[in-house]
């Protein structure tokens, strides 16, 4: 396989714009991450556009606003990891050789297609017609690990209060004020015991990354490029029928190892890492199954601020799903946007100080007796 590096990224705030419809909101994130990496945008070749809910042709419809057409422009569906899904299409077409220069685009207008409340999910499903929703399953994962590891309200509290401290330095966080323990469970409450402060909010926006080939990187990169060490897709498995809820942490697991072994490394050579805190259990259980400490261990790694800014392995800086916000096809690359600008040193008051490697999870959706939909989890480097 051919080396690949990112050229630029570019994203929109984090927030509610139902006057912008989805192909506008892309306009503004491709553009963005055009003119950060400073190429001509007829020198892309193929655009792969993460979303769920934005109707068809809507990568298409994204770019002729910006006249780029006639290129291949392929859609991309994979729950909340479609955007992520997108940069692992966009790195797979250019380290197999067949195109030198990609686009990775994710896009979601949440606002136009949901009142409030939680996604929605295939009625089909007997556990969904049965009431089942994205809240009631980490709710039902967060009683599991408390009543197994014996983790405090208070304690997942504290993964919301980090997550708002670390989003109140990012100006394109949905939520940038900071709050307290008392406030996230004084909240109301959602599906015991999350409440709503420990529930990723609705929310618009976009991001995208221009990718190009190591053979092409000398010639056309003006900033710092940053390379793709690793990236690695995988769906879920079966779940026992033993366990009352499904283990993400498989699927998370299993696919970083793969990522780790692509990039000759391992967990500990992580500087910071960007996951997917839909939930605040979700940081805990994540960060496990990354290998950041051993299982039932997640908790301590918020008491001890070990996953804060200045601790050893800095989980979200950018706030995460919590506080940043999850446009849902537009959250992988918002996560890559955010590693990137780290690992060049342009991360503002939220700087990770050295910040030479970072890794970027993003789960996918659920459904019965199964993991997940989709896990895709990258590795970039200086």
């Amino acid at each position: 396989m051919r080396d690949v590096y990112i050229l630029g990224v570019g994203t929109t705030p984090c927030g509610r714009f139902p006057e912008k419809g989805a192909h506008i909101l892309g306009r503004e994130a491709a553009w963005a991450a055009i003119q950060d990496a400073e190429i001509n945008p007829r020198d892309i070749e193929i655009v792969f556009c993460g979303h769920v809910y934005q109707g068809m042709g809507v990568g298409q419809r994204t770019l002729k606003e910006i006249g780029l057409v006639g290129q291949p422009v392929i859609n991309v569906e994979g729950a909340c990891g479609s955007g992520t899904l997108a940069f692992w299409e966009s790195w797979r077409s250019i380290a197999y050789g067949q195109f030198d220069i990609a686009l990775a685009l994710g896009v979601e207008n949440l606002s136009k297609v949901l009142s409030g409340g939680p996604l929605p999910l295939d009625e089909e499903d007997i556990e969904v017609a049965l009431g089942m929703g994205m809240p009631a399953l980490y709710a039902m994962r967060a009683q599991r690990y408390m009543q197994e590891y014996g983790v405090t309200s208070e304690q997942l509290a504290k993964v919301v209060v980090k997550s708002r401290k670390h989003a109140a330095m990012n100006p394109i966080a949905q939520y940038r004020k900071e709050i307290t323990i008392e406030e996230v469970l004084d909240s109301p409450m959602i599906a015991d015991p999350l409440t709503r402060n420990q529930c990723c909010p609705v929310g618009d926006a976009s991001a995208a990354a221009v990718l190009c080939s190591g053979d092409l990187v000398k010639k056309l990169a003006k900033k710092q490029p940053v390379k793709v060490l690793g990236c690695v897709a995988q769906s879920g498995k079966y779940a026992s029928a033993e366990k009352l809820t499904c283990d993400p942490s498989e699927n998370v697991t299993r696919t970083s190892r793969l990522a780790y072994e692509m990039a000759g490394l391992g967990p500990e050579d992580m500087d910071l890492a960007e996951i997917h805190d839909a939930f605040s259990i979700a940081e805990m259980i994540v960060c496990e199954a990354l290998g950041f400490c051993e299982k039932g261990a997640g908790f301590r790694l918020i008491d001890e601020e070990r996953t804060s800014l200045g601790g050893d392995i800095v989980v979200n800086p950018s706030g995460g799903l919590l506080s940043r916000g999850h446009p849902v096809g537009a959250t992988g690359l918002l996560q890559t946007a955010e590693i990137v600008w780290h690992l060049r040193g342009e991360a503002g008051d939220r700087q990770v100080e050295g910040a030479n490697v970072g890794i970027i999870e993003t789960m996918g959706g659920a459904q019965p007796a199964m993991d997940g939909i989709t896990c895709v989890v990258s590795i970039l480097g200086t």
